[in-house]
């Protein structure tokens, strides 16, 4: 499918899926990259929002709790005269737009102005959020009826719209916002013959890492809501199909699911770490402590490209240096052919993937990523009188030009980068904190750590009950000046390694999820 935009504007009313941000179509991305105007509800992955072009105008429609942003007749004409401006709209609305999510009448109101609009279905949280919890809503040997139900009517008006000994007969009932009539739909499918004793589930946060599932019964699911305080969002699940959740448990099952992992790594790098995480069920946390920045003067390293023949090896700390050097080297009217006889050194496999992605080849990565690992591999190497560029941040150990200095090597350490605070506030992860959100907090780096405890300021004490979690001896040596106790250290210097650091200390810690 491809998106065009159109003179006279056009909507797209968008299902978004449960929250899953994985659970989006394809169709659904395409239609919001082409968007000008995004229009999005509260239940709706923030992580969608990144498909949207950077000049596309986002407005928030959310409701929440009865607090509406904007009203549904004030979203229909919104709709319609942001279409008549000329623009591309994308409608994103939570599950799928037309199974209790209004959607149709949007579209009816687009229609009644002749306004072109397109439906794309998303993956009903009816049918997901269930699937999640290890609970599917047919099963032979069990039902082979299923209802829709939602949960959202005025118990105190004088005819209900469902018909409740209709719905008894069936087999798999799934009510959408029945948390706050909770009382009065058990009350009236007990009074029109379902069984009192008839396995219910509710799910809150479903496909999310915070899901939350509780089982009971008819007759004593109210009170365990109570007890619990489960509180709306939530889903609710009628029938027998619900005892087959013991055995078909896997999301909640994940080795880190539910756990709040932050992420003090930088925005633009913080990606990678948090799909790990997210494949193992934690809950990522971006709290980036850092930003990468160009240099403030580019000289040095400009002098340096304009001498590479010179040099013999080129060696890269991290993907960062990848980055700006390759971004610099094209600035000069230079290119990789540049670097012909040049031999290419990186630091770990995730750097080396950088270079190797340009369709160079890596001529040596050590087999410990530090830099005491690049002078254990050259050490075997004859340096005498080689030229070695360094491209790397503004502010790092010298231990490693030092150290092929003294191997008879002329080193030119050039700033290709450099780190500075994020700027990012402590009470957006203090609130966190305090709300028992966040279980492990990472440090991939020194300067993570560094800008960490600046933003937190001196005063700021991490709860006895949050693990930290540290790559490397460099970085946790640097959170240790910083106070902080190292639960984790990972030996193996990638990000892969460091999520199974997290896993291996779960399984043999009881400190982490018996406290969730």
């Amino acid at each position: 499918m491809t998106v065009q935009k159109t003179k006279t504007g056009k909507v797209y009313i968008i299902g978004a899926g449960p929250g899953d941000a994985g659970l989006i179509t394809l169709k659904a991305v395409e239609a919001l990259l082409a968007a000008d105007v995004l229009i999005y509800d509260n239940l709706v992955n923030e992580e969608l929002l990144k498909f949207a072009p950077t000049p596309a105008r986002f407005i928030y429609a959310g409701k929440k709790g009865g607090d509406h942003t904007l009203s549904q007749e004030q979203i229909n004409e919104l709709l319609v005269k942001e279409a008549q401006a000329g623009n591309t709209v994308a409608r994103l609305k939570g599950g799928d737009p037309f199974i209790f999510g209004r959607g149709g009448e949007e579209a009816k109101k687009l229609a009644e102005n002749n306004v072109e609009f397109e439906i794309i279905p998303g993956v009903t949280s009816a049918i997901a959020v269930p699937a999640y919890a290890g609970i599917p809503l047919t099963q032979r040997g069990f039902t082979s009826t299923v209802a829709f139900v939602t949960g959202h009517e005025d118990p105190t008006k004088e005819k209900s719209d469902i018909d409740w000994s209709a719905l008894a007969k069936i087999g798999t009932l799934v009510f959408l916002m029945g948390v706050k009539n909770l009382a009065e739909i058990t009350k009236e499918l007990i009074k029109n013959g379902k069984d009192p004793e008839t396995p219910v589930a509710m799910i809150r946060n479903g496909s999310l890492p915070t899901q939350q599932v509780l089982v009971g019964t008819l007759s004593n699911i109210v009170v365990l809501a109570h007890t619990n305080g489960f509180r709306p969002p939530a889903i609710l699940v009628v029938g027998d199909v619900v005892d087959l959740r013991e055995t078909l448990s896997w999301f909640d099952n994940k080795p880190l699911f539910g756990l709040g992992v932050v992420i003090t790594r930088p925005e633009r790098q913080a990606d990678d770490l948090a799909r790990l995480l997210l494949e193992q069920g934690a809950n990522p946390i971006s709290f980036p402590t850092i930003a990468i920045e160009p240099p403030d003067d580019w000289s040095d390293l400009d002098k340096a490209l304009d001498q590479l023949e010179s040099y013999q090896w080129l060696i890269f700390t991290s993907a960062n240096g990848v980055h700006f050097f390759f971004e610099r080297l094209r600035h000069k009217g230079k290119d990789i052919r540049d670097l012909k006889g040049i031999k290419i050194c990186c630091i770990g496999p995730a750097t080396a993937r950088q270079i190797e992605e340009k369709d160079i080849k890596v001529d040596l990565v050590p087999e410990e990523f530090i830099a005491e690992g690049i002078l254990q591999s050259f050490s075997a190497l004859d340096l005498q009188g080689k030229n070695i560029l360094i491209p790397r941040a503004a502010k790092a150990r010298d231990i490693l030009p030092e150290g092929l200095r003294k191997m008879g090597a002329t080193v030119d350490v050039v700033t290709a980068y450099q780190t500075v605070n994020s700027g990012r506030k402590k009470e957006e992860l203090t609130e966190l904190l305090e709300a028992g959100a966040v279980d492990i907090i990472t440090f991939t780096s020194s300067s993570t750590v560094t800008n960490f405890a600046e933003i937190m300021g001196k005063d700021f004490v991490l709860p006895p009950q949050v693990r930290v979690a540290c790559i490397g001896p460099v970085t946790a040596a640097t959170a240790r000046k910083a106070g902080f106790q190292i639960d984790i250290e990972q030996k193996e210097y990638t990000m892969q390694g460091l999520v199974q650091s997290l896993i291996n200390y779960d399984n043999n810690s009881s400190c982490l999820k018996d406290v969730k």
